[in-house]
């Protein structure tokens, strides 16, 4: 039975498209992906879900009241339904409620374009985190993938690989290289997790 897979985005689904490729290649071998899950409705990921033949759906506050507690639990509900093993968040702008990921304990990956816990935590997410990373003169930067706990971007790290920052890069620049490490590293995570290889007691 293979292993079923949330995979939770915002924008672009660069990060998705990785483990999508990674998946039909046999490159993770006993996992699907079985739906995609999106916090904005005009997100390229979707389409990406789409070109892939991936259930895709999209849930906004907008569409229960402004009220995100009532979002998570809805898509709570549908995930257990689902019977979904494993979430991962790749390039997921929203911040999951403590009763959401309690559902889903240790069973939760996010990637994350710095080298935690340098430059993560709350207000740290897309070309915010690499003008930090520019602006306080640092010599390497990196991508990491962790498990989600209560915190933000406190759970135990997984993989994590670096970069060297040079002098003349830009925000940017820094973004690509780092990218290129996520869609690295994090089919590689999810390979393991759902090979049962890591959990947060043995990573």
């Amino acid at each position: 039975m293979k292993k079923k897979l949330a995979v939770f985005v915002s924008g672009g689904g660069t990060d998705l498209q990785s483990v999508i490729d990674a998946v039909e290649k046999g490159y993770i071998g006993n996992a699907e992906i079985s739906i995609v899950v999106s916090s904005n409705k005009n997100a390229y990921a979707l389409t990406r879900a789409e070109n892939s033949g991936i259930r895709a759906e999209v849930y906004s506050k907008a569409d229960f009241g402004g009220d995100e507690n009532a979002m998570f639990e809805a898509l709570k509900e549908h995930l257990i339904e689902m019977q979904i093993d494993f979430i991962i968040l790749a390039g997921y702008l929203r911040i999951l409620p403590p009763f959401f990921v309690r559902a889903f304990e240790n069973r939760i990956i996010n990637v994350h374009p710095s080298l935690i816990p340098k430059y993560c935590g709350d207000g740290f997410y897309g070309m915010r985190v690499h003008e930090a990373v520019i602006a306080a003169g640092e010599k390497e930067s990196g991508a990491t993938v962790h498990f989600v706990d209560e915190g933000t971007d406190t759970g135990k790290i997984i993989l994590q690989e670096k970069v060297k920052v040079y002098e003349n890069d830009t925000p940017e620049t820094l973004q690509k290289r780092v990218l290129e490490l996520e869609h690295k590293i994090l089919p590689k995570a999810v390979k393991l997790l759902t090979e049962g290889k890591i959990g947060v007691t043995n990573c």
